[in-house]
């Protein structure tokens, strides 16, 4: 890691003062004969697929064979270049022509299985062990249990591992460990991954910086910092340093919650007690935690503080100054940060394209966001299904219907799977501009297909149609979620109940409330909200104060929208004031 002087200047920025204290091939390749007096020649040889497949031939018509080393550096190399299946191929060719095999070979041939997300596979080499009487080992149960948790089979890992210890099958290590408290960790299962460290902590393997890592990233990502702080500092009690990766994990929880003081302190202490100095990863973070906070500007100049310290910034420190000028609506900060990235040889990635272009379309300057969207494609890369629908969302926010759906088109045809928020788009954009039968065509294809059919599409179809003056329709797309096992969310009810109420039915509205409540989905604010203005509207002052009384019990208050059309109907009619007696009683203090 490159040491960074204790040096830094602040520059005069407030913010930033704590760091002055704180960091001082080609498609035709000729194969040489294989040779195992040559070490390295697996790695030279094989370039491609075909290279390792005429490579394993050459060595099994040698005499003597090549060792099983050799073989295992083969698949090794096979492995690293995503070549799982034709591992599994040639591995089964060497059992045909009765080549022994090694504990290396078969723990390769399990992770090839795994990598492919066929660990029930995977269990199927275990028999060869008894077989041919090689011992297990923990590399063999711990690849299972990592591919196991890729394929999200939690409980399965978990019981595996359980198996492992119960049985005494072998001795689990600290890699072992890690990758079980890995697995669950990411899935969030934070207490089960802190009660595995505690397991670990009383037997025989003790947990090492890695094992402790993990957990302190889990509780910082979970929001609790104290745990986090405090499982440090029982490590340093225990012997073990914390490393850059636990500081980086802390700075990150910290960040996310603004807490800078905190920041500054785990800086000191990093650089001054510890001589650890910051990363690439840690200016990162503490940029993107800026951005978020609005503070680019500063975000900025601590990004020319790493560079003048040695620290060169990377794609991920330009995206997120990039996408924190974003969020201000300063494009040209945005479009400045993108060409600084190119001029530095920094290659923008799709998520420094998809940023500039949501810049761009935000402004409705969608000739711009056009031509970055084509210069995707010319540098060789595709737009990913994000790009798609920010360019979709621009051009149905400016009204080009025929452009979208082109796009659209287009992302089917290079392959691109659309997602919920693809669909929405359309949808959404159809149901703007009055497009219903087209709305409605997509809808049923989707239904036929059943893609995407999830609540959050039947929400912006009953909520379309409402507004399209097709209540009859929307409440039979309401209803039909009974009969297709698709239960409503708070926000279908909600869209239903506003439906009716625009269209001045309460009863109905006052049903779908009830139905709302005897299947278990609880009235929030915006239920209420949306009943009171349907009262408003119709001028229906007496049952509103019913339903205002109703909202203090529940704790609910009235939104910006409600509280405008309130006091639109006091100016013209201040009476409303006696029949209303909460206001009553203010209007009286």
């Amino acid at each position: 890691m490159k040491r960074i002087p204790l040096s830094y200047c602040s520059n005069g920025i407030p913010f930033l003062s704590f760091f002055t204290n704180s960091i001082s091939g080609s498609a035709f390749t000729v194969v040489r004969p294989y040779s195992s007096s040559h070490t390295n020649t697996v790695n030279e040889n094989v370039k491609c697929l075909d290279d390792a497949v005429i490579v394993f031939h050459q060595m099994v018509r040698m005499k003597p064979l090549p060792s099983l080393v050799e073989f295992s550096k083969l698949f090794n190399t096979m492995i690293n270049r995503k070549h799982y299946s034709p591992v599994v191929s040639l591995f089964r060719e060497m059992q045909k022509l009765g080549i022994p095999t090694s504990d290396f070979i078969l723990n390769i041939v399990i992770n090839s299985y795994c990598l492919m997300h066929r660990a029930d596979c995977g269990f199927s080499v275990l028999p060869i062990y008894l077989k041919k009487g090689i011992p297990f080992d923990t590399v063999t149960f711990t690849t299972l249990i990592r591919g196991i948790f890729a394929e999200n089979k939690v409980k399965d890992a978990v019981e595996l591992f359980k198996k492992v210890v119960r049985e005494k099958i072998c001795e689990p290590n600290q890699v072992t460990y890690a990758t079980v408290m890995n697995g669950l960790s990411k899935r969030g299962h934070t207490q089960k991954t802190l009660s595995l460290l505690w397991l670990m902590e009383q037997g025989n393997t003790k947990p090492n910086i890695f094992n402790y890592n993990i957990v302190i990233d889990a509780l910082c990502k979970d929001g609790n910092l104290d745990a986090g702080i405090g499982l440090m500092n029982e490590m340093k009690q225990k012997g073990i340093p914390p490393d850059i990766v636990t500081y980086n994990s802390l700075i990150d929880g910290l960040c996310k919650l603004g807490q800078w003081d905190m920041v500054r302190t785990l800086f000191s202490e990093m650089a001054l007690n510890l001589n650890i100095y910051p990363d690439v990863r840690t200016f990162n973070i503490v940029i993107d935690g800026l951005c978020k906070e609005g503070k680019v500007v500063d975000a900025e100049e601590l990004m020319k503080l790493m560079v003048g310290k040695g620290v060169e910034p990377d794609i991920i420190t330009y995206n997120a100054l990039m996408d924190g000028y974003c969020l201000r609506g300063q494009l040209d900060g945005v479009r400045r940060i993108f060409d600084i990235m190119i001029d530095k040889n920094i290659e923008p990635d799709n998520i420094s394209y998809n940023i500039l272009i949501n810049g761009y379309c935000k402004k409705k300057k969608l000739v711009e966001a056009m031509l970055l969207f084509c210069e995707i494609s010319q540098k060789g890369s595709k737009p990913d299904v994000v790009t798609y629908n920010t360019i979709l969302q621009g051009l149905f926010e400016v009204g080009r219907i025929g452009d979208a759906e082109k796009i659209y088109a287009e992302m089917l045809s290079t392959g691109t799977i659309p997602g919920i928020s693809t669909h929405n788009t359309l949808l959404n954009g159809y149901f703007k501009y009055g497009l219903v039968e087209e709305a409605m065509s997509l809808f049923k294809k989707l239904e036929r297909k059943r893609e995407d059919t999830s609540i959050a599409i039947y929400n912006v179809v009953i909520n379309g149609l409402s507004k399209n003056s097709k209540l009859r329709e929307a409440y039979a797309v309401f209803e039909k979620l009974y009969f297709i096992g698709l239960l409503p969310d708070v926000r279908t009810y909600n869209v239903m109940i506003n439906g009716f109420c625009l269209e001045g039915l309460f009863d109905e509205a006052k049903d779908i409330l009830k139905k709302m409540e005897d299947n278990g989905c609880f009235p929030d604010n915006v239920t209420y909200n949306v009943i009171v203005q349907g009262f408003l509207r119709c001028n229906r002052i007496s049952e509103m104060a019913l339903f205002m009384k109703e909202m203090a019990e529940r704790d609910f208050s009235f939104d910006a929208t409600t509280t405008k059309f309130l006091l639109n109907v006091i100016r013209v009619n201040p009476s409303v004031l006696d029949m209303i007696p909460e206001l009553r009683s203010e209007k009286n203090q």
